[in-house]
């Protein structure tokens, strides 16, 4: 029964990524929508996330590139940071682009609701605990967006002071002297390199047999590489158990057979997990699995008919990119116009430690597994011009592509890259994986000169048989 309070065509619970990218294109297509959001827009993206923690990383690039400002013949004094300025400019940064996001709702015509929502049958949809009162909406579609918040692991009890997770330490001023990383998985990489090239002494412990799991091998050697010319100490293979506060300033980390740390500082990075606490009422088909996340089918689609959930709240890619398309995905399966899903397999990766790390499709290790006879090119920064340039030829640009009937390299199924703003370079390679496309047809691009994506041509080129410079 559709109760007396305003109807919309569309109710979005959740104003991160993939919330406010599901009203805002909803409301491009000319849907009535209503947005709820408890905290600030953005999400975790905006305020706690993505853009505050590339902020951050920035500043540590400023910081290197002034320590290593003599390579290039200038003279400077050495380097220092107040963390005061630094924050203040992450928080500007944030601020304006949730300023930005608000303006842009508004000029949609997106109600934006301030407060809790929570979904019950009929979908209805009760806002509360907020600026905007309790009220009741009603959704003809209702996209629950909710996002997540930081895993924790027992006998690390968040406290602020001495451990703390990614919300926590991204407000932090001054850096510890010493710090534990607890993870190294992407987040757990960006922060360990952060805070090393602001000073902080990092080491990184994680459970598996390598740091950042999904990349490729040889992806990985080199940010292992480059992390122990920093000093960043990277034990894998260990398992924490525990900490202990000593007396005076700090705590003993346990982990491994026996061993300790003592650090200031323990950063616990190992992945979020959804937020799906209070946001159903009891009367809707929608399922929530033993780890938190809400059902869905390939199109975001709920059991419960007209209700869907995109981003971090579902089991896919927790990138805010990916929260992007499934809320296209969901309104153009609202407007009937047969969306074909989203490829989970080949989305593209990016990570912001030093080196840079981006990538998208199978790793030649994956590939390997599944059975894929490959054939692989693999072309390092150290002869490329522009990497030589800008004085950071530590890199790789790797493709792997299926091997065909005569056994010559065709479609390419996966770019792997480490390396100087690859972040900005992995679209090309995105595009190939994505489309399916074949060494020869890839190789066909002109590459500008002297640019750092010369790489990935040069490396797909070579799988035609021929090359120029490898």
């Amino acid at each position: 029964m559709v109760p007396t309070a305003e109807t919309f065509d569309v109710v979005v619970i959740g104003g991160g990524p993939g919330g406010y990218a599901t009203a805002l294109y909803g409301a491009a297509a000319g849907l009535k929508i209503a947005l709820i959001e408890k905290g600030k827009l953005g999400g975790t993206c905006l305020n706690l996330g993505c853009i505050p923690a590339k902020e951050l990383l920035e500043t540590a690039s400023v910081f290197r590139a002034v320590a290593g400002a003599a390579e290039f013949g200038i003279s400077t004094s050495a380097p220092t940071v107040d963390f005061g300025a630094v924050q203040a400019r992450k928080q500007q940064v944030v601020e304006q682009l949730v300023g930005g996001l608000g303006t842009l709702l508004k000029r949609r015509k997106v109600t934006v609701y301030d407060g809790f929502g929570t979904l019950g049958p009929d979908h209805v949809v009760k806002v509360s605990g907020g600026a905007s009162g309790d009220v009741e909406l009603f959704g003809d579609a209702v996209v629950v967006a909710t996002g997540s918040v930081p895993r924790t692991i027992p006998g690390f009890d968040v406290d602020g002071r001495l451990v703390v997770t990614s919300d926590e330490l991204l407000s932090l001023q001054p850096l510890p002297a010493t710090a534990a990383v607890i993870g190294g998985g992407a987040i757990g990489c960006e922060f360990a390199s952060m805070m090393a090239d602001l000073g902080t002494k990092v080491t990184v412990l994680e459970a598996l047999p390598k740091i950042l799991p999904g990349c490729d091998d040889d992806i990985t050697k080199i940010v292992r590489r480059q992390f122990s010319k920093r000093d960043i100490d990277v034990r894998t293979g260990v398992a924490v158990t525990g900490h202990e506060p000593r007396k005076k300033k700090g705590t003993t980390v346990r982990f491994g057979e026996g061993e300790t740390l003592d650090v200031d500082l323990v950063v616990v990075s190992v992945g979020r997990r959804p937020f799906t606490e209070g946001v159903l009422d009891a009367g809707t088909a929608v399922v929530i699995d033993e780890r938190g996340f809400v059902e869905v089918d390939h199109l975001c689609r709920t059991p419960e008919p007209g209700v869907y959930a995109v981003g971090d709240v579902i089991a896919t890619p927790a990138l805010a990119h990916i929260g992007f398309i499934e809320g296209i995905t969901v309104v153009k399966d609202i407007l009937g116009e047969s969306p074909v899903g989203v490829d989970y397999a080949n989305v593209p990766w990016c990570i912001y430690c030093f080196p840079e790390v981006a990538f998208a499709g199978m790793s030649e290790q994956s590939a390997t597994a599944a059975g894929i006879e490959v054939k692989v090119s693999a072309h390092r920064y150290m002869g490329n011009g522009r990497a030589l340039i800008i004085g950071e030829p530590d890199g790789m640009v790797k493709i792997i592509a299926r091997a065909d009937a005569a056994g010559n390299a065709g479609q390419i199924i996966g770019v792997h890259m480490v390396g100087p703003w690859v972040t900005e370079q992995l679209g090309q390679g995105y595009l190939a994986v994505n489309w399916g496309a074949t060494v020869d047809e890839v190789a066909q691009f002109i590459q500008p000169h002297p640019t750092l994506s010369e790489l990935f041509g040069e490396s797909v080129l070579a799988l035609t048989g021929r090359s120029l410079h490898g």
